[in-house]
């Protein structure tokens, strides 16, 4: 049997309102959040006694969801946020925007840095990464034909 999907995409933060703020300005809406704790979710994670509140946002063609969550317990116990793109791991998001400067005006007043610099690949994309809240990284695209 093969995937059907990709489900959603997880991110830890520091602070979940500053993430929902940024990414509901990127254009994604919130489906949910809660708090989810107990032995059961400790068992999938490998995390005893965890708490964690989680906020699930969806891109508008509701296929897409990112799962932004804070720990509060067990304490976070490493921070690759300052990490540069090049580096192991999962490192990135990519958002297909329709207007990317618009965007990139929208965002750099919820605190969005531009990383390098707005790129157009031959006549297909205009590209950048943008460093958002708490400094993660980011990817925004638009097509151009």
């Amino acid at each position: 049997m093969a995937v059907k999907r990709m489900d959603n995409v997880g991110i830890v933060v520091e602070s979940l309102d500053t993430a929902i703020s940024f990414f509901t300005e990127l254009g994604l809406e919130l489906e949910g959040r809660a708090t989810i704790e107990g032995e059961w979710a400790g068992r999938i994670t490998g995390l005893r006694d965890q708490r964690v509140e989680i906020a699930m946002m969806r891109t508008p063609d509701g296929h897409s969801r990112i799962e932004i969550s804070r720990f509060l317990e067990p304490q976070v116990i490493a921070d690759h946020r300052a990490a540069p793109v090049n580096s192991l791991g999962y490192l990135r998001v990519m958002f297909a925007v329709d207007d990317i400067d618009d965007t990139l005006a929208r965002l750099r007043k919820r605190g969005a840095q531009l990383v390098g610099e707005v790129v157009q690949y031959q006549d297909m994309y205009k590209l950048c990464y943008i460093r958002g809240p708490e400094g993660l990284l980011i990817g925004i695209a638009q097509q151009l034909n």
